[in-house]
C-alpha cells in the first residue's frame, strides 16, 4: 500500500491525545472517500439517514454492528464499532455524536470514515459487509521522539506480536486485547490492538500486521505515541495508560474437555433445535393441510348429496328401460361389442328408432358406485360440445348401470394415431 494511500487525510495533530480529545468538539479523524456524490432528498440520502438512526440502538454489548440498507445504487453499507474497554451507554453515546458529525464533515459524500477515541464509524454505498478490507488507513501520533528508536521499537514490536495473537485468537465476540512492556530506558509502553468481531482470527491477525507493517512509512515512525486507524483494526500505543483494564470473560469449556468439544456440544444443541423446530413446522403443516382436506371434502359431499336427487329427477326423461338397451344390443352380444374401458365394455347398440348408439356397461365390480354413476351422468348430460360424444340416456336398473352415448362410427382417436394410413388424414 502507497504512502499516499494511507495519508488520505492530513490529520497530524501534534499534541497529546488525553488534551486533544478535552479540546477538540468535533470528530477526532475523518476521512470523506472518493467514491462520488449523492442527491438531497434521494433514496440514497434515505436510505442513510434510516441506517445511522438505528446503528446505536442495534449495537451488541461489545460495541459492534454492521448492516446494509437498500439495493442497487442505493446501497448503503455501515459499520460501527467502540473501544472494547467502553461501557455500552457511552458506546451509543459516541456512536450517535459520530453519526450526526460525519455527515456534516462529509456532506452529501457517499462514503465516510470517522470517529473519537471511543468508537468509529464508516458507511459506503456498497457492500462493506463480510470483507476484510482495512481502506482508509490514518495515522496520528504525538510529539517525542523516543531515545533509542531501534531499541524501543523493537520492544513495541513484541508487544504489538503478542497482543495481535491474543486478540485474533481470543473472545469471538470482542477481539480486543492490551498491554504493556519496557523500553530499554525504563519507560513503560502501553498498547491496544481490535479488530471488528465479524473477521477469522486469520483475517484479524493479518490486517494488524499490516497496519503496524504500514508504520515503516509513516512520520510517526519512532515516536512515543502513536496510533493507525481503520475501519477494520487500528492499534495504539502511548507513554501513558489510556484504557481500563476489562476483565476477561471465561468461553473455555470445562475441566476435562477441549475447546472442539465445547464448540461441538454448542453446534450439536443448535442443529437439534433447528431440526426439532423444522420438524415440528412440517407436522404442523400436515395436518392442518389434512384437516383442511377433511372439510373441504366434506363440504362437497354435502353439497353433492343436497342436490344429486333434484338433478335425478331432472334426468329421469334420459333414462332408458333395461329391456330396451337388451334389445338394442342383442343382448350385449360379443359381435356387437366395440371395446372395453377401465370400468367395463362397451357395445353398439340400434334402438327401436333406428338410430345408432353405443352403450358403456359398467362391471358389478368397477368400483364405481351409485354415487360416482350418477354423478358422471349429471356431468356428462350438461356437456354439449361439437367434439364431445352426446349422453342420449342411461339405464339404472339392479346392479346393471348403463351410459348410452351416441355412436361415432370413426372409433377412438387412438385408431388413427397408431394406424399409418389412417393418420395421414389428420393436419
Amino acid at each position: 500500500m502507497a504512502i499516499h494511500q494511507k495519508l488520505q487525510i492530513f490529520l497530524v495533530f501534534h499534541i497529546y491525545f488525553h488534551h486533544l480529545i478535552i479540546a477538540q468538539p468535533d470528530l477526532l479523524f475523518s476521512d470523506c472517500g472518493l467514491n462520488g456524490n449523492y442527491t438531497q432528498n434521494s433514496v440514497y440520502q434515505s436510505n442513510l439517514n434510516t441506517l445511522l438512526s438505528s446503528l446505536s440502538s442495534n449495537m451488541d454489548e461489545y460495541g459492534f454492528y454492521n448492516a446494509s440498507v437498500g439495493r442497487n445504487t442505493d446501497i448503503v453499507s455501515a459499520i460501527v464499532l467502540c473501544r472494547g474497554d467502553v461501557e455500552l451507554q457511552e458506546c451509543r453515546n459516541c456512536v450517535n455524536n459520530t453519526a450526526q458529525k460525519l455527515v456534516r464533515s462529509c456532506p452529501e459524500q457517499k462514503e465516510a470514515f470517522g470517529g473519537y477515541d471511543d468508537c468509529m464509524l464508516q458507511y459506503a454505498s456498497r457492500s462493506i459487509i463480510g470483507t476484510s478490507s482495512n481502506d482508509p488507513l490514518l495515522y496520528m501520533w504525538d510529539f517525542g521522539n523516543a531515545s533509542k528508536p531501534e531499541e524501543f521499537n523493537r520492544e513495541l514490536k513484541k508487544l504489538v506480536d503478542s497482543l495481535r495473537g491474543e486478540a485474533a485468537n481470543g473472545d469471538p465476540l470482542r477481539k480486543y486485547a492490551t498491554g504493556s512492556a519496557t523500553d530499554p530506558n525504563d519507560q513503560t509502553i502501553y498498547a491496544l490492538v481490535q479488530c471488528t468481531p465479524d473477521l477469522s482470527p486469520q483475517d484479524c491477525s493479518d490486517c494488524l500486521t499490516n497496519a503496524y507493517g504500514a508504520m515503516a512509512t509513516c512520520p510517526c515512525n519512532g515516536n512515543r505515541g502513536s496510533r493507525q486507524i481503520g475501519p477494520r483494526c487500528n492499534f495504539r500505543y502511548q507513554s501513558y495508560r489510556f484504557f481500563k483494564q476489562v476483565a476477561v470473560e471465561s468461553h473455555s469449556p470445562p475441566p476435562g474437555r477441549s475447546d472442539f468439544a465445547g464448540k461441538d456440544d454448542k453446534y450439536a444443541r443448535i442443529v437439534i433445535i433447528i431440526v426439532v423446530s423444522t420438524v415440528a413446522t412440517i407436522i404442523l403443516m400436515l395436518c392442518t393441510f389434512v384437516i383442511l382436506m377433511k372439510m373441504r371434502k366434506r363440504k362437497l359431499m354435502d353439497k353433492i348429496q343436497s342436490t344429486h336427487v333434484d338433478d335425478i329427477d331432472t334426468a329421469e326423461s334420459l333414462q332408458f328401460d333395461l329391456s330396451t338397451i337388451r334389445a338394442a344390443t342383442d343382448n350385449f352380444s360379443s359381435a356387437n361389442k366395440l371395446g372395453e374401458g377401465g370400468f367395463g365394455p362397451v357395445y353398439k347398440g340400434v334402438l327401436s328408432n333406428g338410430q345408432e348408439v353405443a352403450v358403456k356397461r359398467l362391471s358389478i365390480d368397477s368400483g364405481q358406485g351409485d354415487l360416482e354413476f350418477k354423478n358422471e351422468v349429471l356431468l356428462v348430460a350438461r356437456l354439449q360440445h361439437r367434439n364431445l360424444v352426446r349422453l342420449q340416456g342411461f339405464c339404472f336398473d339392479g346392479t346393471e348401470r348403463l351410459l348410452v352415448y351416441e355412436f361415432v362410427p370413426n372409433a377412438s382417436l387412438d385408431q388413427f394415431l397408431f394406424d399409418p394410413v389412417k393418420r395421414r388424414q389428420l393436419d
